[in-house]
């Protein structure tokens, strides 16, 4: 898959997901019946042009209630998510991914595929999914932590109703300072790094993550035809190398190994492909 549709795909996506275009101009959330339902990536309920939840905000709504009740609805539809499509919804569905890939191909002098320490600190966003989205939302009530403390979705959705509301900027205080701030920082570091969110923070990529090697699409290597020029491991910006771990926690599906692969021998399949490929390759001959 070539970039220029990639992107459009990338744009669709985030397009449908924030389809309430009047609330951008009114500064009001829908409120609607697709609220109740979950989109795939991470996209917050507070935008004013969403028009569903984010799996992470609905997943912490119901750890922290008061009369906590275990969240089937949301924990079964994020499983059939990673189960059906892995990290491809990182690559290709998740607005906040969409806007870091366009952050990141804004020309800026400092590009960045890796530094000291940059390995370890990919271990932050399992830390993330386990602290904040889960123990101290079940510990603490009435608050969830990664909504409320980290999360840069919903600080881009607060400053989008208050562009669209100003007397809203009057309400923001210190602890909206604080996201401002880190909001800002994770801009920057996207013209120079790809994706720093979805690498170090996202609890949802590492949720995703663990179902890379058993979802339904998945990256597949034609060793047969690698021909080992390593130009897949020089594309990758996620710091893979996808012919030794075409399967990794890491990859997002984006698709630009196979895309650079010279002998086609990295593909992106899926059940469809798989059951066309094999009518044909057991098709008798004439």
């Amino acid at each position: 898959m070539d970039r220029k549709k990639r992107t459009w795909i990338q744009a669709a996506a985030t397009l449908i997901q924030n389809a309430n275009i009047k609330g951008f101009f009114e500064g009001r959330i829908f409120r609607g019946s697709g609220k109740q339902i979950c989109v795939p990536g991470l996209n917050c309920y507070s935008c004013p042009g969403a028009v569903g939840a984010c799996p992470i905000g609905s997943l912490q709504n119901a750890l922290s209630a008061r009369h906590f009740r275990f969240p089937y609805y949301v924990v079964g539809l994020m499983l059939f998510f990673g189960f059906l499509l892995g990290r491809l919804i990182c690559g290709l569905l998740c607005p906040l991914g969409f806007l870091q890939d366009l952050l990141h191909r804004i020309s800026f002098p400092l590009k960045l595929r890796s530094f000291p320490g940059e390995r370890l600190l990919r271990k932050l966003k399992y830390v993330v999914l386990i602290l904040l989205v889960i123990v101290l939302p079940l510990c603490v009530k009435l608050t969830p932590f990664f909504c409320k403390y980290l999360c840069p979705s919903g600080t881009l959705a607060g400053l989008l109703l208050a562009f669209s509301d100003t007397t809203l900027f009057s309400a923001f205080g210190s602890h909206f300072a604080w996201k401002a701030c880190l909001l800002g920082m994770i801009v920057l570091l996207s013209l120079m790094i790809r994706r720093p969110f979805c690498k170090y923070l996202c609890p949802l990529g590492a949720f995703y993550g663990f179902f890379n090697r058993i979802s339904l699409v998945r990256l597949e290597v034609d060793h047969g035809r690698c021909i080992h020029c390593q130009k897949c491991a020089r594309t990758c910006e996620m710091g893979i190398d996808p012919v030794q771990s075409p399967n990794s926690f890491e990859c997002i599906r984006c698709g630009e190994c196979s895309e650079a692969c010279p002998t086609k021998a990295l593909q992106i399949v899926h059940p469809f492909k798989q059951i066309t490929r094999s009518a044909l390759d057991t098709k008798p001959e004439r």
